[in-house]
């Protein structure tokens, strides 16, 4: 049978339930896109209508390990918040400025990673052309 969580913090002791706070806030401070979303109260189709992508899009975005600053920056923005780069040193900690804005920006509906990923479905460029000038020499014979 579940146990009420006040009955099990009222059984630790200062410095268990000090420990577990650090660790809740340090779980509330780290996390994925898919957790922050949800933590938002913030559905996959929610998040796509506002960049204008599909959902199923979303969802790839959430489960990448790697991807440009400006999607990561365009979900970000769309669960209503601003994405800060930060490099941490021993003397203290340095925001990198550099990636706020960039100079080219996609399409309004498209980012970065669905461009690319549009690009990768296409057929390779050598068989593209090779496809038209078939159809061209077809017609001319026509």
């Amino acid at each position: 049978m579940a146990k009420d969580f006040r009955e099990l913090r009222a059984k630790m002791s200062p410095e268990q339930r000090a420990k577990a706070e650090v660790e809740y806030k340090k779980l509330l401070a780290e996390m994925p896109l898919d957790e922050l979303r949800e933590a938002r109260s913030l559905t996959q189709t929610a998040v796509a209508q506002t960049l204008g992508i599909n959902q199923a899009a979303v969802s790839k975005i959430e489960h990448r390990t790697d991807m440009y600053v400006s999607t990561l920056r365009s979900v970000i923005q769309a669960m209503g918040g601003q994405l800060r780069i930060e490099a941490l040193f021993p003397e203290g900690n340095v925001e990198i400025n550099q990636f706020r804005e960039t100079t080219h920006t996609p399409a309004p509906g498209k980012t970065f990673e669905s461009v690319a990923a549009a690009r990768s479905n296409r057929k390779p460029r050598s068989i593209r052309h090779s496809s038209r000038r078939r159809r061209q020499a077809r017609a001319e014979t026509k």
